[in-house]
């Protein structure tokens, strides 16, 4: 049995970059930036009106001072002459700014009769202009990796890059096992469960940019894991669900083993989740959750999360712990690294009274996991601890 370090260390050796494709921009939003890109252009490209108003020279600019209007400068119409002395352009936000000029006194503080305008409010020292450049220049960077966000489609927009250069989109095969599971709509026999952790899973993977397929539900035999295992060809990463522990019924290791796989490991020493396995299959990372509902979606969040970024391009990649106070005492913890699930309020972390394994309700109410080092002393309330937000 191996520390949650030591399994997240060798389930990294096992994470194979998945490589670069590219993408449209309007296609890029949450995928990762692959490789760093390049502005083509300045932004803005020419000095800017920030307000509305009349762009004249800074030395002329003073109270009362009156100018004669000679033009107009619009966003996508430019004004083409010069300002020369005694003279002003109407300009309006976004426009040019003409040559010659260096000042636009907004047309709040300005009265105008015919082609004359008077300056006939304190106009301040602001010169409402946006310097060329001022936003970014051609050739400065957006670095990789970044996880694109809305404001990141609007830069790389705005810097004139069509197409984006982003990690592919990690493949995941997913197998439930156990004769006792049966699809949601199913109709369940009297001893059997409706398959969970399939879907939970899934959703969390895909969030973090996966492509996930769930395959057909293999069942205690050795044939069906070997026909589950054999359809999940082509993935970058294989997960079981279930039957990677040692009864009679757990064959998924056997099988495996049987197919070519290459273990790296079995066991870990934490709770929920000790029963993980993985290894490498056919080319792809493989691993072997436990069946226990809230065992494999806190092993998602400990191990496959961190792979699938690690695959991506992030690294580090472990997942971002943070420190909060206990709003409640905690009793002793044993020898195992235990991920208490919690909820947090105005008073601080609050561990839920039950960490069975099995209760999907209890982890659906939490929003963090509580890290309990191995054989962390009792806690007093106010102390305090590392946890993973959910």
């Amino acid at each position: 049995m191996i520390s949650v370090e030591e399994a997240r260390a060798k389930l990294y050796d096992l994470a194979t970059p998945v490589g670069v494709e590219t993408v449209p921009l309007a296609q890029a939003a949450g995928r990762i930036l692959a490789q760093d890109v390049s502005a083509t252009r300045d932004q803005p490209p020419f000095a800017a009106s920030s307000m509305d108003g009349y762009a004249v020279k800074r030395a002329e600019v003073e109270l009362h001072a009156m100018f004669k209007l000679v033009g107009e400068s619009a966003a996508g119409h430019g004004f083409a002459g010069r300002v020369g002395p005694g003279q002003a352009v109407r300009i309006f936000t976004g426009a040019p700014v003409p040559e010659g000029a260096d000042f636009v006194v907004i047309q709040e503080d300005v009265t105008a009769r015919g082609n004359l305008i008077t300056i006939t409010d304190d106009p301040g020292d602001k010169d409402n202009i946006r310097p060329a450049g001022g936003d970014f220049r051609a050739g400065d960077t957006i670095g990789a990796p970044r996880r694109l966000r809305p404001a990141d489609i609007a830069l790389l927009a705005a810097m004139n890059i069509p197409a984006v250069p982003v990690s592919r989109r990690p493949q995941v095969a997913l197998i439930s096992t156990g004769d006792e599971l049966v699809m949601p709509g199913g109709e369940p026999g009297p001893d059997q469960i409706i398959a969970s952790n399939t879907f939970g899973l899934k959703a969390l993977f895909d969030a973090e940019g996966a492509q996930t397929r769930i395959l057909p539900i293999a069942r205690d035999r050795v044939s069906s894991l070997e026909t589950a295992l054999n359809l999940a060809r082509g993935a970058d990463l294989v997960i079981t669900i279930g039957g990677a522990s040692v009864g009679d019924h757990d064959l998924v290791a056997q099988v495996a083993e049987g197919l070519g796989m290459d273990r790296a490991f079995y066991k870990v020493r934490m709770r929920p989740g000790k029963p993980l396995m993985a290894g490498h299959l056919a080319g792809a990372s493989m691993v072997g959750l436990p069946g226990n509902p809230v065992s494999s979606m806190v092993c998602g969040h400990i191990f496959i999360l961190p792979m699938l970024r690690r695959m991506m391009g992030f690294v580090p990649a472990d997942p971002q712990l943070k420190e909060g106070q206990l709003a409640e005492p905690l009793s002793a913890n044993g020898p195992r690294e235990h991920y208490m699930r919690a909820c947090i309020g105005s008073g601080g972390l609050t561990a839920f009274p039950s960490q069975d394994s099995s209760l999907l309700t209890v982890l659906a109410d939490a929003d963090a996991l509580i890290l309990r080092p191995p054989n962390d002393p009792p806690r007093d309330a106010g102390d305090t601890v590392f946890y993973l937000p959910l």
